[in-house]
């Protein structure tokens, strides 16, 4: 018989809401991948907690070479328990490669919920969380920070980010760039922990206060972009979609098809537009050339 891969949520900060099923799976799983054996000790001392499995380490640095390893010990039968170091792992955590390869030798994979800083977020952010899209991290780097926002300037289900404090600024500043300064969000902040706080406002205002510095583990939930009928959208607004998707990768001649038909107009209204800016922008570099000073 094959064994059991046990995806198992952790507390993402107050260690009492650590679910029941939790200790119990500590103490019987045949192996334990944590991604910091230092804090699954921690987290096994204030249980109150004596694992009598083996302990290996799981994280980024080691996933690729260690999910063979963890994979044949479920094929031969073992209880395999993966913890991350907060919330539910691979939800932009350490896992995926261990599921699809316990999926791929139909080996049975299962949960333990818990916490989860995507939903504590979205719950206590109060904006929609009927849609709602998880994007993880954004790229560090600026260029492919912005690029990766274009790409979803126009979907309208609620967006949810994680982020890094230190970045917290630079990528609120992008995002009010990109998807408009009075795009509203909330900026959650070591949640369910002591310091917990949640600043809500348009992405314009929360910049300068992102600038003065701040801690912590960070979620970032951002409003979907407003339902818009043709009678909203202006010249510019069409050329602005248009470009958007074409730095995303599409051809001209679908995204101008694709942003008609999201706004509800004929292709050639969008093509004019995007013919009538090429040639502004033509004649500005013109008159630019002509008139060096």
């Amino acid at each position: 018989m094959t064994g059991t891969l046990v995806l198992a949520g952790t507390p993402i900060g107050e260690i009492a809401d650590a679910p029941p099923r939790l200790a119990a799976e500590l103490a019987a799983a045949d192996v334990i991948a944590a991604e910091d054996t230092r804090r699954l000790r921690r987290l096994t001392q204030a249980l109150q907690v004596q694992p009598t499995g083996r302990v290996v380490s799981y994280f980024e640095g080691n996933e690729a070479v260690r999910t063979p390893e963890l994979a044949d010990a479920l094929a031969g039968g073992a209880r395999v328990l993966l913890v991350t170091d907060a919330g539910m792992p691979s939800v932009s955590d350490p896992g995926y490669r261990l599921v699809a390869a316990a999926v791929e030798r139909d080996i049975k994979v299962t949960a333990v919920p818990g916490p989860s800083a995507v939903l504590t977020a979205l719950a206590v952010s109060g904006l929609p969380v009927d849609r709602f899209c998880f994007e993880g991290f954004l790229p560090r780097k600026g260029g492919e920070r912005r690029t990766r926002l274009r790409e979803v300037a126009d979907e309208r289900r609620t967006l949810v980010y994680f982020e890094a404090p230190h970045r917290l600024d630079d990528t609120l500043a992008a995002m009010a760039e990109i998807f408009g300064a009075d795009r509203r969000a909330a900026v959650c902040r070591e949640l369910t922990k002591t310091y917990e706080e949640v600043k809500r406002g348009p992405l314009g205002d929360l910049v300068p206060w992102a600038a003065e510095g701040v801690r912590g583990e960070i979620t970032i939930v951002v409003e979907g972009a407003p339902e818009s009928g043709p009678q909203d959208l202006d010249a510019g607004e069409l050329v602005r979609r248009v470009q958007v998707r074409e730095e995303a990768g599409e051809r001209r001649k679908e995204a101008i098809a694709a942003v008609a038909a999201d706004a509800g107009l004929p292709k050639r209204e969008v093509f004019d537009a995007v013919v009538a800016a090429k040639n502004a922008a033509k004649d500005s570099s013109k008159s630019a050339a002509k008139d060096p000073s």
